[in-house]
């Protein structure tokens, strides 16, 4: 189900339980890959995989809406229903928060708390990035060079 550490998870997950202890209105709390793979939920919906993948497919529109209107880079949508909210902030490159609450939310605290969310998730992420590159060693520096033979001349 997640593409981070077990650990990653579970930094991640505390810090969705401490969003949905300051904003009670939450009825949701998803962290997802950009490419719609669920990192961590605290929701007692079962669709976290199917809203994780529409989050993704929302994230590709609204990226190109805010490119094309000259807005720059995707930071949140906020989508109102019928029965309550369904709000994307992005989370660094790699990932996105996305939250649903009650029709009743105090929406400017909802975008307060979750960019405070969404700020610390993708430092988790990168985090965990960043000791991942570190345990793959670099490559050896440009492509191995052949010894040089009697066809071939000697580089100059």
């Amino acid at each position: 189900m997640s593409t981070v550490p077990a650990e990653a998870e579970a930094e991640i997950l505390a810090e969705l339980r401490r969003l949905r202890a300051r904003v009670p209105q939450l009825t949701g709390a998803l962290a997802a890959s950009v490419d719609g793979l669920v990192l961590a939920q605290d929701s007692a919906a079962t669709e976290a995989e199917t809203v994780a993948a529409l989050t993704a497919a929302a994230l590709g529109v609204a990226q190109r809406l805010s490119d094309c209107t000259g807005q720059g880079g995707f930071r949140e949508l906020l989508v109102r229903g019928e029965h309550g909210y369904v709000a994307t902030y992005a989370a660094g490159e790699a990932a996105v928060l996305t939250l649903t609450a009650e029709p009743r939310v105090n929406v400017g605290r909802l975008h307060l708390e979750a960019r405070r969310s969404s700020l610390r998730i993708s430092e988790l992420i990168a985090h965990t990035l960043g000791r991942r590159a570190a345990a793959i060693p670099p490559p050896p520096p440009g492509p191995p060079q052949a010894p040089p033979t009697a066809l071939t001349p000697p580089p100059t």
